[in-house]
């Protein structure tokens, strides 16, 4: 046992088969990437680390148990996350159906062409938005803290700064494939069209996902 940690291989082996799960987080930060470039792709991920941050720190103090204790605080919550994923999945389909057309695209056809969208703000809130994620970090991490070690919060830091090592190595991966993916999409404008439908359709599904969760 180090700093409180009582299995680390065990939260090292469980961290990466979660961060390779996919997720709306991993998909939005791929898609903004493949649709704008490599730098707007990190500035999504930098919102997501900061999401998946304060979700840490808030398992960590106590607070997200508040969702355990107080069905209506999670309900709202899951409702407004999954209100925001069927709109950003809209957006994307609604883009999707333009390109697919041949119509010019301003700004508000698509959440991830729009040159004015805020790749980190949006990441950010798909990251906040999700009681799930947050339930998560509660039954993980406490698994792995000893109760009876004098500095649980050292012992937060470290795992939280392992999940957030794997997800960097694990998102900019996915950045640097969707930059890839830009290069065929800027050549076939029905496959741009049919990737982002599909992204479109995932959130969505996604969206419905989170609206179905329960609280236990």
């Amino acid at each position: 046992m180090t700093y409180g940690i009582t299995d680390l291989t065990t939260f090292v082996l469980g961290t990466i088969f979660i961060v390779l799960l996919p997720g709306p987080n991993s998909i939005y930060v791929m898609t903004v990437a493949s649709r704008q470039g490599v730098a707007r792709g990190y500035r999504g991920a930098a919102g997501i680390f900061l999401g998946d941050t304060v979700l840490m720190i808030l398992s960590a103090t106590g607070v997200a148990g508040l969702l355990h204790s107080n069905p209506l605080l999670f309900y709202v919550l899951k409702y407004a996350g999954a209100g925001y994923l069927a709109w950003l999945g809209f957006k994307l389909l609604k883009g999707a159906w333009s390109a697919w057309q041949g119509k010019a695209q301003d700004g508000g056809e698509s959440v991830s062409d729009d040159k004015g969208s805020r790749p980190f703000r949006t990441a950010l809130l798909i990251s906040l938005l999700n009681p799930k994620a947050i339930l998560f970090f509660i039954s993980f991490f406490i698994q792995f803290v000893d109760p009876g070690y004098g500095h649980p919060a050292l012992s937060f830091f470290i795992l939280g700064l392992i999940v957030q090592f794997f997800s960097v190595i694990y998102l900019t991966v996915l950045i640097f494939a969707g930059s890839r993916l830009a290069q065929q999409f800027r050549r076939h404008r029905r496959m741009s069209a049919a990737g982002t439908g599909l992204v479109g359709a995932a959130f969505m599904a996604f969206s419905l996902k989170l609206a179905t969760a329960s609280v236990r």
